[in-house]
């Protein structure tokens, strides 16, 4: 069965970086693709991000875009989030997602990042 698995949460200041890594394991199909989001405390789940399985088309909402970047690592089933001038609102659990070529989503468990003022 597929398993996602993130990583590289933690606790930082307003202004710092963090890259997010989502390990999946258990595949058996190729050509999906992987998608971040987040969930702050009372909030509904956000969509932030996604890439094609080549990696060449991605996706932002505008609340990231220009700060957030998105990549995979097809070799490593791995697909990253390397989110730089971090803000309290930035605060969240994120997840990631698969997505199968037949519409079927995989989620993983999620990482807190929480951003201090």
């Amino acid at each position: 069965q597929v398993h996602l698995v993130e990583s590289g949460g933690g606790l930082v200041q307003t202004g710092d970086s963090l890259r997010l890594s989502c390990v999946a394991s258990g595949l058996t199909f190729s050509r999906y693709t992987m998608g971040w989001f987040r969930q702050a405390p009372g909030k509904e789940r956000e969509f932030l991000a996604t890439t094609s399985w080549s990696g060449g088309g991605t996706y932002y909402v505008d609340s990231v875009k220009g700060r957030f970047t998105i990549s995979r690592d097809n070799a490593k089933n791995t697909v990253y989030l390397q989110m730089n001038s971090l803000k309290p609102e930035d605060t969240a659990v994120y997840y990631c997602r698969l997505r199968t070529s037949n519409q079927y989503d995989y989620w993983g468990q999620g990482t807190q990042v929480t951003v201090s003022s």
